[in-house]
């Protein structure tokens, strides 16, 4: 269920999101939000060679909690971040890690053009929805990613890759940080996606 209290709201300042704050408390303690608690999950990955470097393609389910979506639409930039390791797979040590990758994503709304902003903060490109299921599915959208070239791995060896999705709350201002630590609906994470890496 939207509030429209929240939908109202654009905070601009500390102190207006010390008011954000308060009134997604308020909202939240008089039950205006369902059991709607969002979820990341990692649908399928797979990658592929192509001049002597590995890229990597995946698809991501993201459904955001009811808390963040307001909080979104009431001006929120909400930053996702993706998680990639390769692994040396060792057997009777532990695991060596190779290379890692982390991929960053903003995703925010604009009230005066009703679109959702979607920026890779790696490239600094970015796209508008009209949307927000569009915007989350585009995020969703992982292809050709380059991870790492295929020169640093032995021939021989056994390496796996390791990746996961999550909302990253540390960029949330300060009082917002402060409640998601605490507020299971703004930990959203996927589980920990791993396969072997075919060279």
């Amino acid at each position: 269920m939207r509030c429209p209290e929240l939908s109202m709201f654009r905070p601009r300042s500390s102190s207006s999101a010390v008011l954000l704050l308060w009134l997604l408390l308020a909202t939240a303690a008089m039950g205006a939000w369902a059991a709607d608690a969002g979820r990341f999950a990692i649908r399928t990955v797979f990658t592929h060679i192509e001049g002597g470097v590995i890229y990597l393609n995946a698809d991501v389910d993201y459904e955001l909690s009811e808390i963040a979506r307001e909080a979104l639409t009431s001006g929120v930039e909400l930053t996702i971040e993706i998680q990639i390791e390769v692994v040396r797979d060792r057997r009777l040590w532990l695991d060596r890690d190779v290379a890692s990758l982390l991929q960053r994503y903003q995703l925010s709304y604009q009230p005066l053009s009703e679109r959702f902003i979607v920026r890779n903060l790696n490239s600094g490109d970015q796209m508008s929805f009209a949307e927000l299921p569009a915007a989350l599915e585009h995020l969703g959208r992982v292809r050709n990613l380059p991870l790492i070239d295929d020169a640093l791995l032995r021939p021989g060896k056994r390496y796996e890759i390791r990746m996961r999705a999550m909302l990253d709350t540390r960029d949330l201002a300060g009082p917002l940080r402060l409640i998601s630590f605490f507020w299971g609906d703004w930990r959203l994470e996927s589980e920990w996606f791993e396969w072997p890496l075919q060279i």
